[in-house]
């Protein structure tokens, strides 16, 4: 267990099972406290969620002030990330500054650079001057190797690899055992499926399958990610 010196009070953006998921995180390996949830007020059915407090976004500066409390969104995939880029964004209009979540089980070298609300499970590698941009969520087991680029709003599937001295642009979906080979660029908005292998530069808004992957004739803005993981 964490020691809770030095930690946060946050509260928790979200109210399914990522949200559920990053409070049971927090609390067993991290030093914050998870003191509430909110979510969009249309969608606050209870007064609670997990046993704590669930209050409207739109009036969470008002009950948890930001200068005092820390925020962290917690939601799924959906639409390449929009989501939870949009729940970001209003934390961060309303005056927040968000933690990241980085598993004690990790590895991560002193030279790697992590942005906020990054949430980053056991075992993942983080190698020798990895930068990683906000609101990306690394699964259990993936590896980014020496001196590649996560950009913003990325998704990395359990066992994902991204191989030396590439990069992966912004709200990018990387299916479980993807790979992504050395020197190579994902482009902006790309999935790639399960087990797929990218070996040559990718074109935006492409869904990638296979091994080599090869672009699919559908676009992301009418996949759903979940389905190719």
């Amino acid at each position: 267990m964490a020691d809770a010196a030095g930690g946060e009070r946050v509260v928790i953006i979200g109210t399914g099972e990522s949200a559920a998921v990053a409070l049971e995180y927090f609390r067993y390996d991290s030093p914050h406290e998870v003191v509430a949830f909110s979510a969009d007020e249309k969608y606050v059915t209870s007064d609670t969620y997990c046993g704590l407090p669930l209050v409207p976004l739109e009036r969470l500066a008002e009950a948890y002030p930001p200068g005092e409390y820390r925020a962290f969104v917690a939601v799924s995939a959906v639409e390449l990330n929009r989501l939870r880029r949009r729940l970001y964004d209003a934390v961060k209009a309303a005056g927040f500054d968000c933690v990241s979540y980085v598993s004690s089980h990790a590895f991560v070298l002193g030279n790697v650079e992590i942005g906020e609300n990054v949430f980053v499970q056991e075992h993942v590698a983080l190698q020798y001057k990895v930068r990683i941009g906000n609101n990306v969520f690394l699964g259990s087991g993936a590896c980014v190797g020496h001196s590649s680029v996560i950009g913003d709003d990325c998704y990395l599937g359990p066992q994902a690899t991204v191989c030396g001295n590439a990069e992966v642009g912004h709200s990018v979906f990387l299916g479980a055992n993807s790979c992504i080979g050395q020197e190579v660029t994902v482009a902006a908005d790309c999935v790639v499926g399960g087990g797929a292998m990218i070996l040559k530069d990718t074109v935006s808004h492409q869904v990638y399958l296979g091994n080599p992957a090869r672009p699919t004739a559908r676009e992301t803005s009418q996949t759903w990610p979940a389905r190719l993981a």
